[in-house]
């Protein structure tokens, strides 16, 4: 049956090929469409909203709820008059893949009628109807529009997930939906506890999508693996081997180790040659460039094979067509915050066991499926946590706090939180944000805490980039800023060409730590090579880490007009930038005898060994941030003078804590060591 919209229209220059063709893909879009479990339930969906200000909806992650209800929305006329569908997403890589999907389907150019907004990326208009972005760009969006006034629909999707910003948007839209009759507000979950959802938004009706579920059958191991990378990598080639047709799920914990398992599974096809079929390895994981996470949604050609290598993304938030078979080593990376010493750390952890169940679910898609679980039976009954902690229970509020303050929500321990964060943790945030100077003696935000918070960045960045006007480094504060924001993915370490990579890296080393080499980097690149592709791959650079480093410099720089600071140059005064630094005094390590330990809390941490200080050791560092893999690994460090810190926090360093022991006699074993060290 010919839709109306198909008709195609004579154009000049156009062949009737180009015509069909155009006319088969948006038939193939169409029939995709109708097939989604969401299509039967359209209009008894529509009545529901209509009938209700808020409503749950429960439905299978690959249901259609994501796509496609934003579009039903649209066709019955909630965006006239202007007014705007938002959606939101935990994940900034769901955000960008399926608004790309959803403009592909309304056959519009991504940007116009549909766009989405991230972290350091903006792609709307003022023609934008239908807007994705994750959920941290809606909390900023009350800064500006507190009541949401442009917006007659937000959907919290995903909401299962329980991450940061999303449990402060539940009670933000909660409160705002009271006095805004008009706003409707659609909760999407992919879980069964829709119920916790339903009782904390006034009891509001649930709406059930029966999604496409295919028997899935699940093995465990009879003993727990002792390197489980080595096990996904053996059962991704034993089942391409050994089983029927079908793309393959793998569930990994970070860029590391994805990268690390499709090396070996290339490497062990390469060997393999032409004994096995084709394999085709594919990795999605945040940091990768949109073009490569592209590739995972591409159709499988006939006689290869598809795995998927991903991060816990792929668990709700992504649905890749093709999958049957499973691999589940169990693992996923967590946030853990510790408020007595502040320390935050991400930690591979075991996965809940409704992860797990989320996971198994990926392979009964399209038929039955299997999930291989590389664990054993035993640990999951009684080693597994029921749910995930929600991540407010176990982070850093800072951010958080700064941006309620800033919407003047001051009663914060009676915030309408579906689950309260620990009391230590809110406290904690006050008193740093305190330090910070960001809140004054009563609590009360200062004029400088307004202005940090129109930063989208931690609070100890937003301070230190402030601070930069004063010491007049703001040109090279904000490139350092950029670099950090980027995670840790600036310099590319192929396993065969290790050699030339260090050296490489050697090459960019200054004196002052790892912010100044960060600096020498984005200069080299930028005045040096002028963003060349060639010249990073040559130098071992990621480029589009550098690039991405390249749009959030000029969105910073962009903010810092808006907040009035006059952006200027250090002119090559190093000890400026080191001194501004100490804006991250809450980071501050010291040299002792048994090595370095954290200022206030005496916690035996170590520089990474990726560090230019490594060899070193200076006696105070200031560390951008505290990663736990193997021991406490200070990360990005920089060397300062214990006497900045009297000046940049005299409210929370006292000069006792912060004499400088190189006056005192050094033990004798200490000095001859310092000595060897040069």
């Amino acid at each position: 049956e010919e839709e109306p919209g198909l008709q195609t229209h004579p154009e000049e220059g156009r062949s009737g090929v180009h015509s069909y063709l155009i006319k088969t893909f948006y038939l193939s879009i169409i029939i995709n469409q109708r097939s989604l479990p969401v299509f039967p339930y359209r209009q008894d969906l529509l009545a529901a909203i209509d009938q209700h200000q808020i409503l749950v909806i429960e439905g299978e992650t690959g249901s259609g709820k994501t796509t496609q209800i934003p579009q039903y929305l649209l066709e019955e006329g909630y965006t006239a008059g202007g007014m705007k569908i938002g959606c939101t997403q935990p994940r900034r890589v769901a955000a960008m893949s399926v608004s790309a999907r959803v403009a592909q389907e309304m056959a519009v150019k991504l940007g116009n009628e549909v766009g989405y907004s991230i972290r350091f990326e903006d792609c709307t208009s003022e023609r934008t109807v239908l807007k994705y972005m994750t959920d941290g760009m809606l909390l900023r969006e009350f800064l500006t529009e507190p009541d949401l006034a442009s917006y007659s629909v937000i959907i919290i999707d995903e909401a299962h997930e329980r991450t940061l910003h999303t449990d402060i948007l539940f009670g933000l839209i909660k409160d705002i939906a009271r006095f805004r009759s008009n706003l409707k507000v659609l909760v999407a979950s992919a879980t069964l506890d829709t119920e916790r959802f339903s009782s904390f938004f006034d009891d509001a009706p649930v709406f059930r999508i029966p999604g496409r579920r295919f028997p899935v059958d699940i093995y465990y191991t009879k003993a727990p693996e002792a390197d489980y990378l080595e096990a996904c990598v053996v059962s991704v080639l034993q089942i391409h081997v050994t089983q029927p047709p079908g793309d393959i799920l793998v569930f990994l914990t970070g860029q590391e180790e994805i990268e690390a398992c499709c090396e070996l599974l290339q490497e062990r096809c390469r060997r393999l040659g032409s004994k096995i079929a084709e394999l085709i390895v594919l990795p999605i994981y945040a940091n990768l460039p949109s073009d490569m996470q592209a590739k995972i949604f591409n159709p499988t050609p006939p006689g290869a094979r598809k795995v998927v290598v991903a991060t816990n993304i792929a668990e709700t938030s992504l649905t890749i067509d093709g999958i049957i078979y499973v691999i589940d080593p169990g693992f996923c990376k967590q946030k853990s915050y510790n408020a007595r010493t502040g320390m935050e750390s991400l930690i591979v952890t075991p996965c809940s066991r409704a992860s797990a169940n989320q996971r198994a679910g990926r392979a009964g898609r399209v038929a039955a499926g299997k999930c291989f679980r590389l664990y054993t039976a035993w640990a999951f009954k009684h080693e597994m946590e029921e749910t995930t902690v929600p991540e407010i229970q176990r982070t850093n509020l800072g951010n958080v706090v700064l941006l309620l303050k800033s919407l003047g929500i001051n009663d914060l321990i009676h915030f309408d939180f579906m689950d309260p964060p620990p009391h230590e943790t809110l406290v904690l945030a006050l008193e740093q944000l305190y330090a910070l100077g960001a809140l004054n003696h009563l609590g009360e935000l200062t004029k400088l805490g307004r202005r940090m918070a129109e930063l989208p960045v931690d609070p100890m960045l937003s301070k230190m980039i402030l601070a930069s006007e004063q010491y007049k480094c703001s040109e090279e504060v904000l490139t350092i800023a950029a670099m950090l924001s980027v995670n840790n993915s600036i310099f590319y370490r192929p396993k065969d060409k290790v050699v030339h990579a260090d050296n490489a890296r050697m090459n960019f080393v200054v004196p002052g730590g790892d912010h100044m080499v960060l600096l020498n980097v984005y200069t080299q690149v930028r005045m040096g090579s002028g963003y060349s592709t060639q010249w990073c791959y040559e130098n071992f650079i990621q480029f589009r880490s550098m690039k991405r480093a390249r749009d959030v410099r000029e969105q910073l720089e962009g903010l810092m007009d808006r907040i009035e600071v006059e952006v200027c140059s250090a002119d090559g005064d190093n000890m400026k930038i080191r001194k501004v630094s100490t804006g991250y005094f809450y980071h501050t390590a010291r040299l002792s005898k048994g090595g370095y330990k954290t200022v206030k809390h005496q916690q035996t941490v170590y520089v990474h060994p990726n560090s230019s200080l490594f060899e070193e050791q200076p006696r105070w560092l200031i560390y951008h941030e505290l990663v736990f893999t193997t021991k406490e690994f200070m990360r990005q460090v920089i060397e300062i003078d214990s006497s900045w810190l009297l000046e940049v926090a005299p409210h929370y360093y006292k000069s006792k804590e912060l004499e400088d022991s190189s006056s005192k006699k050094m033990p004798r074993k200490m000095g001859k060591a310092r000595e060897e060290l040069g």
